[in-house]
């Protein structure tokens, strides 16, 4: 019972959202251009180049804003390689994809190396850390309040943006011309649609909203930069996106689960349970979304594909 009212607190559902926002807005950016069928495996390469430049910049500037703005620009410059890469050089996706992930993670290495002497962690005279948001009155409503005071702009942008997402994809010229693309290449094409630069515009959406992940990864509690601290995460968003089918609101779900399954490990960690198995929790739910996920393409597929019988003449 104890273990239970620890995890069922507003600090633990104030944790849960701080972690949640980093995952949300990669997933939005890749269920962009998973609705142009391209299942964009670099997330994580784009949000940890995010958040190394979020901290970098953001420090040496002095504002957190400059640092968000910087660590846009950066997953911005990585999906523009991996769209010059896929679509201009016609490369795999996957493929790039891991490819972008090992550019990241070696570069944010050989930067910290260069830059501060230490090819580990930025030290602690390189910090910045996001402003915190508060609510005023409403802090005062039950679990809620005291959960949605003092978060960082960056979370409420993560939230804002599963509407805002929804409505471009749905209600807008480029949205419905993504998901034609996605659906029928040929159809699309023939209907004067230009292919390239519909997907080439997809994955940019993703940088950018990858690198704000980094930025808010990296600088929302203790505004430094360790090697490798996305730690799957875009990974992570991958299956949140591909279990809610590359659709905003369920994304944002299956965000939710992620997020929640990485702030009760946490939680578990304090409670004294044994870390090892609680940090694996995430990723064993993250590994079970995406067999269900995948379960349930192939279903689809199925029924998509009809049935021939072939015929001798």
């Amino acid at each position: 019972m104890d273990v239970l009212g620890q995890l069922f607190t507003a600090a633990t559902l104030a944790v849960v959202l701080m972690k949640v926002a980093p995952i949300l807005l990669a997933a939005i950016g890749g269920a962009f251009t998973q609705q142009g069928n391209i299942l964009n495996i670099g997330l994580e390469g784009m949000m940890l180049i995010g958040a190394f430049t979020a901290i970098s910049v953001g420090s040496a500037s002095g504002s957190a804003l400059v640092g968000v703005l910087a660590a846009i620009v950066a997953g911005l410059a990585l999906a523009l390689v991996y769209a010059v890469a896929t679509l201009n050089l016609k490369a795999d996706f996957i493929v790039v994809g891991i490819g972008v992930n090992l550019l990241a993670a070696g570069l944010s290495v050989f930067l910290l190396q260069v830059l501060y002497g230490n090819p580990g962690v930025t030290p602690s005279t390189s910090s910045i850390a996001l402003p915190r948001i508060p609510i005023g009155p409403l802090a005062s409503i039950p679990v809620l309040g005291p959960a949605l005071d003092n978060q960082t702009a960056l979370v409420w942008v993560a939230f804002l943006c599963v509407p805002l997402a929804s409505f471009v994809l749905y209600r807008t010229r480029f949205g419905v011309h993504l998901r034609a693309v996605g659906e029928d290449e040929g159809a699309a094409e023939a209907a004067g649609l230009s292919v390239k630069r519909v997907k080439f515009q997809s994955i940019l959406i993703s940088g950018v909203l990858c690198g704000a992940a980094g930025a808010q990864l990296a600088m929302a509690t203790l505004g430094t930069f360790t090697a490798g601290m996305t730690s799957g995460r875009g990974f992570i968003a991958v299956a949140a996106l591909t279990f809610g089918l590359a659709r905003p609101v369920r994304t944002m779900v299956a965000a939710f689960i992620f997020g929640a399954a990485d702030a009760v490990a946490d939680q578990l960690g304090i409670a004294g349970f044994n870390s090892n198995l609680a940090l694996m929790t995430p990723y064993i739910i993250t590994i079970v979304a995406l067999v269900l996920a995948g379960i349930r393409f192939r279903k689809i597929r199925s029924a998509a594909v009809p049935s021939s019988t072939p015929q001798i003449a």
